[in-house]
């Protein structure tokens, strides 16, 4: 049975199914470029991860030093900066950001770019013509709806659009199964100047209550492990909560903590799911009354301390990754492989949150590879965002192509900026001049206008 839906009659040059990491800086990038932009969005706010997840800070990508990604994500931090929803610590780390902040930043940087934004519209099934998409059938209170462009990107952070036009994908580690997935949460109301000097004399030194960060993880030798014991030999903790126990303080957002954590339980991975995330979500909001009785009750300052917010969106680490012009290797990091078609300079760990237990952290091992120096990076090719099979369309973020183990390297939210400002970029110029044909868009060509624009490539 096939649906009815009605045609629109707007076309846009670029029609960008995820207004989330990747999704918003690139329809802020095409539209800069000149491009007719629509971004589809199924919440109500733009940042997905880093929003709506409450994905925050941004995890550090350097090398020597020296922040990797440029571009437009240092627009963003800027305009955070400016609003006091972002801050720089004393070791020069600007990741630190205020989520609802952010929301506000993304979106009136799109508008202001002359972009559209479309929210609470889901993305049902591309139209195809051939190898070409011609048009995306959404859903949202007006019913079916089917929107035409002339290139689509494919932000949604699963594939779904690449995946229903039929483009190959891979999917989970060698067994199927996927990177644990979490449900942030925050904890407010807390008293963070005495909580930071209980942490600073008991083994976690904090540079002050403005800019906190502390963790445990078993058998990694947090000095908080010992209270984890106590609290699973009292039955106020399970075992498993202390499989990915991390919290940081957040710009603007005074007596409150960002959990990034619990760890979803292990049947719960795959964030394609509907069953898993909705599962996901419950054992989540289970777990957090958990770690907040363990904080009250263990941790000096939180005495107090109420939830402040569940995220509304389950933290997904990976789920597809398409089969693209090019698959980004564990070899390639390590070797510190460089292409002459770079979108994006990467040097952030492999960083695999495993449903088997623990995480496993390239950086916490010695070696020889060329990955080991200090000033180490790799590159990210153009072509691992263009997937086989479908000619006007581009994959960024963290579904580009790759392996799972690369993945779990790239997928973090700055790298996802810098996927997406390409994106966005090859986009416009696609729709301007090669009547939609995205391999048309020369690599070399992309990377010069991309540094031309900040970024760093």
């Amino acid at each position: 049975m096939s649906l009815p839906y009605t045609h629109l009659p707007q076309h846009w040059d670029v029609l960008i199914a995820g207004g989330g990491t990747a999704g918003a800086v690139a329809g802020i990038a095409a539209a800069r470029a000149g491009a007719r932009v629509l971004v589809l969005e199924a919440q109500g706010s733009l940042g997905g991860s880093g929003t709506n997840a409450w994905v925050t800070p941004l995890m550090r990508n350097v090398s020597a030093g020296q922040n990797l990604n440029r571009g437009l994500t240092d627009e963003l931090k800027a305009r955070l900066l400016e609003r006091g929803d972002g801050a720089r610590d004393g070791n020069g780390n600007d990741n630190w950001f205020n989520p609802e902040g952010l929301k506000y930043v993304l979106e009136r940087l799109l508008i202001e770019s002359g972009g559209e934004v479309l929210y609470h519209t889901s993305v049902v099934a591309p139209v195809l013509d051939g190898e070409r998409i011609g048009s995306l059938v959404v859903h949202n209170k007006g019913g079916l709806q089917a929107l035409g462009a002339d290139v689509f990107i494919d932000a949604t952070g699963d594939a779904d659009v690449a995946a229903a036009a039929g483009v190959p994908f891979h999917a989970g580690d060698e067994d199927g199964l996927h990177q644990a997935m979490s449900l942030r949460f925050s904890l407010a109301g807390v008293d963070l100047e005495t909580l930071c000097t209980f942490l600073s004399a008991n083994g976690q030194w904090q540079e002050s209550p403005r800019f906190m960060h502390f963790w445990m993880v078993w058998g990694k030798k947090s000095s908080l492990e010992p209270l984890f014991k106590q609290a699973v030999a009292q039955g106020i903790l399970e075992e498993r909560d202390g499989d990915y126990f991390q919290a940081f303080s957040v710009p603007g957002r005074p007596n409150e903590l960002s959990f990034n954590c619990p760890r979803i339980r292990a049947d719960l991975n795959d964030g394609t799911d509907p069953w898993h995330l909705s599962g996901a979500q419950t054992d989540g909001r289970e777990s957090i009354e958990r770690l907040i009785r363990f904080c009250k009750t263990y941790l000096p300052g939180c005495q107090d301390a109420y939830l402040g917010s569940y995220a509304p969106m389950v933290g997904v680490r990976e789920t597809r990754r398409i089969v693209g012009d090019y698959t980004l290797t564990l070899n390639d990091i390590l070797d510190c492989r460089k292409f002459g078609d770079s979108i994006c300079k990467n040097h952030y760990p492999v960083d695999i949150h495993s449903v088997k237990g623990g995480a496993k952290l390239l950086h916490e091992r010695e070696g020889t590879a060329p990955y080991f120096a200090p000033d180490a990076y790799h590159e990210l090719p153009y072509r691992c965002i263009v997937p086989q099979g479908i000619s006007n369309l581009l994959v960024p973020g963290r579904s580009a192509s790759s392996t799972f183990e690369a993945q779990s390297s790239i997928r973090v939210q700055q790298n996802c900026h810098s996927m997406g400002e390409a994106a966005g970029v090859a986009a416009a110029w696609a729709a301007r001049e090669y009547g939609g044909e995205v391999r048309r868009v020369g690599g070399a060509a992309l990377r010069e206008k991309l540094r031309a624009l900040g970024a760093n490539v």
